[in-house]
């Protein structure tokens, strides 16, 4: 198996539809940290897994200096955000968004754990 990690760093407001009061649900801003990884089992005709420009593009052209309610179509949680970015970038099976110090949501598409490390 190949993998790559990209880090980014984007800024960009949300605002979530909580079942509870908060204020998470007026509209606000953070610096996100985003850990985008990519596998495959080979890699394709330039020698790549993904090339970093290609992911980096796809995320930062999507979020960065947006407003993330108007781009992803569920509650922009970070959870939701992880999934969404894994489900749109090619060859990701993992995300990991940080939307503050200390408070991080990962998703692992599962399919492909089973498909690629399971014996």
């Amino acid at each position: 198996m190949y993998y790559v990690k990209k880090r980014l760093e984007i800024s960009a407001a949300h605002r979530l539809d909580l079942s509870y009061e908060s204020k998470c649900t007026q509209l606000h801003g953070h610096n996100w940290i985003v850990i985008v990884e990519c596998g495959a089992r080979e890699l394709n005709s330039d020698g790549m897994v993904a090339d970093f420009t290609h992911i980096k593009q796809k995320v930062m052209n999507l979020l960065d200096h947006k407003v993330i309610n108007d781009v992803i179509p569920i509650n922009p949680t970070a959870e939701n955000i992880a999934r969404w970015i894994v489900d749109n970038v090619e060859n990701c099976f993992r995300c990991e968004v940080q939307e503050s110090e200390g408070n991080s949501a990962m998703y692992i598409k599962d399919e492909w754990l089973r498909q690629n490390m399971l014996p």
